[in-house]
Formats: C-alpha cells, sequence, structure tokens
C-alpha cells in the first residue's frame, strides 16, 4: 500500500474537498473512527475510570472532539482537555468544538487525573518545530500517567514525514490513522512511538492517488506481485539463473557460503561459489549443491565471466576489503552482469566511491543492488548523516540510488529499499531475532537468487526484504543465519498460497 507525506496526505485532503467532500465531513468520519478504536481499546483492557481526550488547537484536536461526543453518546464517560481557550478554535476545529456541549478542562497535567484511556489529540502529522513548555509537560504527563493511550493520526511530537521525534514524543498503545499510513508510521524512531497502527477509511476515494502519484509504499507482497517468479512444467535449471558468489580467503569463508545457500534457496537454478585456491578444501567440504571453482585473480574472475550462464554476481560477504575486490567489482560491472554489492565490496570502495558510481552508470540498463547497513552506508554516502533530524531514512536512501545510480537497500528494522527513478519501499515485517551475525549475508544471497531469475533489481531487493523478515518469523526466536536458508520453502509456500498458485 502507498505510504503518503504529510504533504501528499494535505493534497489527498484537499483534492477530496474540491471533489465535493466538505472538510467537516472528514473530520466526523475521522472522529468516528478515533471513538471506534478507543472503544475497542477500553473494552479489551477492561480499564475502569473515564476516557480523558487531550485536544490541542488545530484539526488533530477536532478529531479529538468528535470522538469524545461521539463516545459520551454511547454512555462512556469522558473528559476533554484543550490546549487553547475554546473560542480561539477555527474552521472545522471549531465546529468539532460545538458538537461537544460539556466543560473542558485545563491545560494541565494534573487535570489528567487517573483515567481508563488517554486519547492522543494534540498534534498531527506535520509538525515541524520542537516540542517545548506546556505542550511538552503534558506530553511527558501523558507518558508518566500508566494509562494507555490511543493517538491521532501519529503520536503527538512526531514528525509525519521524517519520523523524527520532535524532543519529546507520547509514547501510544495504538494510532489511529487515515487512508493511508504516513513514513513515520513505519521508519524509526517514530514507529517505536505508535504501537499498533490502525488505518481508518474516512471517504478520500483512492482516485486520487492517480493525481498524486506516491512512489512510497509499505513493503509487501502486492507491491511486487507482478515480478513474482514461477518456475515453468518446462523449465531447466539454466533458465532460472546462475549466480557466482565470490568467496574470501581461508579464514573468512563462512559469509560467502551463507550468501550462495540462500541465492539456491530463492529459487537460483545454480549457484557457484568462486573461492582462493587456499580456501578451496573448506569450501568444497562444506557445501553440496553450491558449486565450488578456484579463482585466485581478477583475470581467473574474467575468465569465468566469460560464460554468459552467470547472469548475477555476489560480491561482498567475506570477500576481503581491498585493491581484490574492486577489481572483481569493476570487471563483474564490465561484463554486464546483475552484480550484487555488500559488506566489503562496499568498504573497498571507502575511499573513492564516486568511481563505484560511474562505474555503475557506464552500464547499459544496469541492474545493481548496493546492501549497506548504517555503518558502512555513511563510507559511500558520507554527507547523508542518520543524524539530521529533518532527513529520513525514505529519503538519504532515496538521494543515495539517485546519485550512485544503483537500487539501493538500507538495512535496520525498517530497511528501506529506493530506485534512482524514485520508488521506495519500506519494511515493517522484520522480528528483533533477525539482527543476528550473518544475516545480512543471506539477504544479499536471496536477492541475487532472484535477480537470477529476472526479476527487476527494484523488485527483487523489496521482495528479498520482505522474504528475508518472513523466514525470520517463521523460524522463530533463537535463530542463527544459518536458519534462514532452511525456512524459505516455508514463505514460498505461505507466496504460492496468497497469489492462488498451485504447486
Amino acid at each position: 500500500m502507498e505510504i503518503l507525506t504529510t504533504a501528499e496526505m494535505d493534497r489527498a485532503d484537499r483534492l477530496t474537498i474540491a471533489a465535493g467532500t466538505p472538510g467537516f465531513a472528514l473530520m466526523l468520519s475521522a472522529g468516528q473512527a478515533v471513538a471506534e478504536a478507543a472503544s475497542n481499546l477500553a473494552t479489551d483492557l477492561a480499564a475502569e475510570g473515564p476516557i480523558m481526550v487531550v485536544a490541542g488547537p488545530g484539526n488533530n484536536g477536532g478529531d479529538g472532539f468528535v470522538a469524545a461526543a461521539e463516545l459520551a453518546a454511547q454512555g462512556r464517560e469522558v473528559c476533554v482537555i484543550l490546549m487553547c481557550e475554546r473560542d480561539a478554535l477555527h474552521g472545522d476545529a471549531a465546529s468539532a468544538a460545538r458538537g461537544w456541549k460539556h466543560p473542558v478542562l485545563p491545560f494541565n497535567p494534573q487535570a489528567i487525573g487517573k483515567p481508563a484511556l488517554i486519547i492522543d489529540a494534540l498534534f498531527g502529522a506535520g509538525l515541524s518545530r520542537p516540542v517545548e513548555g506546556d505542550a511538552r509537560a503534558m506530553i511527558e504527563a501523558i507518558n508518566a500517567n500508566g494509562a494507555p493511550v490511543l493517538a491521532v493520526d501519529l503520536p503527538s511530537g512526531v514528525n509525519g514525514t521524517s519520523a523524527a521525534v520532535m524532543g519529546v514524543a507520547v509514547h501510544a498503545t495504538e494510532t489511529v490513522t487515515f487512508f493511508r499510513k504516513k513514513p513515520a508510521h513505519l521508519l524509526l524512531p517514530g514507529r517505536l512511538q505508535c504501537g499498533r497502527v490502525r488505518l481508518a477509511d474516512i471517504g478520500i476515494d483512492a482516485g486520487v492517488l492517480d493525481e498524486i502519484k506516491p512512489q512510497a509504499f509499505e513493503n509487501s507482497p502486492q507491491v511486487w506481485r507482478a515480478s513474482f517468479p514461477v518456475p515453468k512444467i518446462a523449465s531447466h535449471k539454466y533458465a532460472r539463473g546462475h549466480v557466482l558468489a565470490v568467496s574470501g580467503e581461508i579464514a573468512s569463508t563462512g559469509a560467502a557460503r551463507l550468501s550462495a545457500r540462500a541465492a539456491l534457496r530463492a529459487g537460483a537454478g545454480l549457484v557457484t561459489l568462486a573461492s582462493p585456491r587456499d580456501a578451496l578444501a573448506v569450501n568444497a567440504a562444506a557445501l553440496t549443491a553450491v558449486m565450488v571453482r578456484p579463482v585466485d585473480t581478477v583475470i581467473e574472475f574474467g575468465e569465468v565471466l566469460a560464460d554468459k550462464r552467470f547472469n548475477t554476481v555476489m560480491i561482498g560477504p567475506g570477500a576481503g576489503v581491498g585493491q581484490r575486490t574492486v577489481d572483481f567489482v569493476h570487471t563483474a560491472l564490465g561484463a554486464g552482469r546483475h552484480p550484487v554489492l555488500d559488506a566489503d565490496a562496499l568498504t573497498s570502495f571507502a575511499q573513492a566511491p564516486d568511481r563505484l558510481f560511474e562505474a555503475i552508470k557506464a552500464v547499459h540498463d544496469a541492474q545493481v543492488v548496493l546492501t549497506p547497513h548504517e555503518g558502512e552506508f555513511p563510507r559511500l554516502f558520507s554527507d547523508m548523516s542518520n543524524k539530521h533530524p529533518g532527513r529520513s531514512k525514505l529519503d538519504r536512501v532515496r538521494a543515495a540510488a539517485e546519485r550512485s545510480g544503483a537500487v539501493v537497500l538500507l538495512k535496520g528494522a525498517d530497511t528501506t529499499v529506493a530506485s534512482p527513478d524514485g520508488r521506495a519501499t519500506v519494511a515493517a515485517n522484520a522480528p528483533p531475532w533477525l539482527a543476528t551475525a550473518g544475516s545480512g549475508d543471506v539477504l544479499s544471497g536471496i536477492i541475487a537468487g532472484l535477480l537470477a531469475q529476472g526479476v527487476p533489481a527494484f523488485e527483487a531487493a523489496s521482495m528479498g526484504v520482505w522474504m528475508h523478515g518472513e523466514a525470520a518469523r517463521e523460524a522463530g526466536p533463537g535463530l542463527i543465519a544459518e536458519d534462514l536458508p532452511e525456512v524459505m520453502p516455508a514463505v514460498f509456500r505461505h507466496l504460492y498460497d496468497e497469489f492462488g498458485i498451485d504447486y
């Protein structure tokens, strides 16, 4: 599903209003959705006491007033704390406040009391400056209260587009948002404040997306369904591609073997490990279905790639940092193969990243995937700091893809993939136990296996990220990287079932 920035969501509202739906009708629908979510949450938790709505001066506060009136009409005990004077409200928010026929409490943290539930309707997704003064004190009091919190649109204090916490933010139990998620519902640190996210339909027609043309999506099978590779009955192993994975020296061979096995599990017809001769016995003894071939020099590597059946190259995991790896990367690019570059392949270009980017852009229809984690990313993109509060991970990865000419995948709990053309996906399905040694090597191998089958680079990277997360869920807590390729068949069965494919 599409992800909308706050500006894109504002445009969706304006287009809907211009098409004949009054803004206040949207606010009524939003407030009713908040009331329904609050009622369900309060019932589930069986908490005693009133529902406390903390309302701000804008449309977020208007949603809160509508929810308060709806809950009161259902017989719930409801109180409202308002950040400003009631007569200072304007527009739809003022109309919503007129529907609340009861007093409002002063904007004082002590007024919260001991509620069954707090509805956070202070600020919307567009907050762009740090929270200070009375608002900060109120947010801190909400967090310290101990009552469950339902946030309206986004927890107050979170910027909807950058996902930054603007000094302090509400820590919500649940968040109810409208029409489409914002980047902060998926990107860290904002996502950590949201709790469970509910998406409510408030009457905005999906047709507005045709004009907005969003290019960011939550990573899910619906995004890349059309590119999902399904073997044909008459197919054979050579038709499913041949991955060449590069091993490092004898003391660092495990990472490449993890990648190679993952590529095979992801559906590549064949996988060969290019191994230095001093590591040949170690690699051969540890592999069965993956073939092993002695390769020490770039000349030998080029000779192997003269066989055009090697259509995808995996360089990085355990390859070693240095000129040999640089030369291998240039050779793979010059041969027109589809490289997945990870780990040591990225660090080897840290002193001259533009050399890598120029080589990528020199390839016609380059299908190249770079897979850094946050430690490796600044070695290639040193000016794209992850410390700048106004620049989201999504912004950084998009800029990196445009600069490099490659599909860039920045790993993490919110792994983000971007293409040079601006398309991007953000994943939210990775469990915490996926953070273990070697899991990134497996991810690179999965992507290489998909590329080998003809999946385009952006779709292969997005698909690989999602499958990687689902494999970790399938394996469960306690997994190690070696477990991930072994549960890939279960992930494929899940996708075949979802897509209605017989197997």
